[in-house]
């Protein structure tokens, strides 16, 4: 229980700053003033003024904030601070300021990956674990402890790797070039020292349905085999690990936006949201599992919070956003009584929705058999 908290603690704090990070950075590089960076909100814990900006630490870690000169328009603004105002902006450069919070929380997610594919990861190798019945894995002669090597003679080092190419071969008859590891506890090893053992092996995959990662049903190509569960690390010079790094970011990216529009569709259960005590109970998992998969589990935390972000939902960064297109538009700043309005209708959402995401977590706590 205390490592989920102090998990979740550390994971809510590293997105937070890297979110209020970019607020307040792009806010300097324009020359906006910036009054408070705020780690957590609430009662003040510590603080120190460095300069101009007041830094804090706050008591509640959910949350986070930029206080920036003349953001509230009731605030007074001394004559010569003017020009540093945010309110005296242009409107791109105020677009700029908030969007840099949640497109840095992008940034983290990729610098997070680039990094895991650099220094290396487990990956789920090529190893068949069963072989199932009547399938063209089991009349092509394929057995449990099996590698695949390669197919139709281009390597294959990963589970994904073989997945990836049966599908794309679709219906063709394929060769498998696989060598007997059943007895071997290191698939690398194996592989190199049963290399010529080779064994070349045909089968035609058949057309099953499945579903997606959305939950969508699918056609996918199979053969009857799944993985064994062993790994292979596997590390990216920098080049390809930074083309990964943002390869995996914008599929996360995708998979969370299409996510959120499957759970307006309906086509996801509401039930699946989940608030604090979810995140709480998995960051203690991830965290129990190392630091590689508390790593990935931050970086797709990030792209979610900044998805959400963009959402134009006001109170979010999303309606800070939607009000200063119409600005941009309509050549003339929404009016303020109109964004009273509409934050407090964004800020009924967002505690209803938050309100909902907490009963589900209480109610996964207390289903039988949780």
């Amino acid at each position: 229980m205390i490592q989920a908290i102090v998990s979740v603690i550390v994971v809510l704090s590293i997105l937070i700053f890297f979110h209020e990070l970019g607020h307040f950075l792009v806010a300097r590089r324009l020359g906006v003033k910036v009054l408070k960076f705020s780690l957590g909100f609430g009662p003040k814990i510590i603080g120190k003024q460095i300069g101009e900006t007041e830094y804090l630490l706050s008591l509640f870690p959910l949350g986070g904030y930029v206080k920036l000169l003349g953001e509230d328009p009731a605030d007074m603004t001394a004559p010569e601070d003017e020009a540093r105002s945010f309110s005296k902006q242009s409107v791109g450069r105020r677009i700029a300021i908030v969007a840099a919070g949640p497109i840095f929380n992008f940034v983290l997610a990729f610098l997070i990956f680039m990094v895991v594919f650099i220094i290396g990861y487990p990956n789920l190798s090529s190893q068949i674990g069963e072989v199932q019945k009547g399938t063209p894995a089991e009349r092509a002669g394929l057995n449990t402890g099996d590698v695949v090597v390669a197919i139709e003679g281009k390597p294959v080092m990963l589970w994904d790797d073989l997945k990836e190419a049966v599908q794309n071969y679709g219906g063709k008859e394929i060769h498998l070039a696989v060598v007997d590891c059943k007895n071997y506890q290191d698939v690398s090893r194996c592989r190199e020292e049963r290399a010529g053992t080779q064994q070349i092996l045909k089968l035609t995959p058949e057309e099953k349905d499945g579903k997606s990662l959305l939950g969508d049903n699918i056609k996918e190509w199979r053969i009857g085999i799944s993985p064994k569960g062993s790994f292979i690390m596997k590390h990216y010079d920098p080049i390809t690990a930074t083309l990964l790094g943002a390869k995996r970011t914008l599929e996360v990216t995708g998979l969370t936006f299409m996510g959120l529009v499957r759970l307006i569709e309906g086509r996801i259960p509401a039930s699946t949201i989940g608030g604090p005590i979810l995140i709480a109970q998995l960051a203690g998992q991830q965290a129990a599992e190392g630091l590689i998969n508390i790593s990935f589990f931050i970086a797709i935390l990030s792209i979610n919070l900044g998805v959400i972000n963009f959402l134009p939902i006001p109170i979010l960064d999303g309606g800070h956003l939607l009000f200063f297109v119409i600005e941009a538009i309509m050549g003339q700043p929404v009016s303020l009584k109109k964004r009273e309005m509409a934050q407090q209708v964004g800020l009924f959402l967002l505690l209803a929705l938050m309100f909902f995401a907490f009963y589900n977590d209480i109610m996964r706590i207390f289903k039988p058999g949780s």
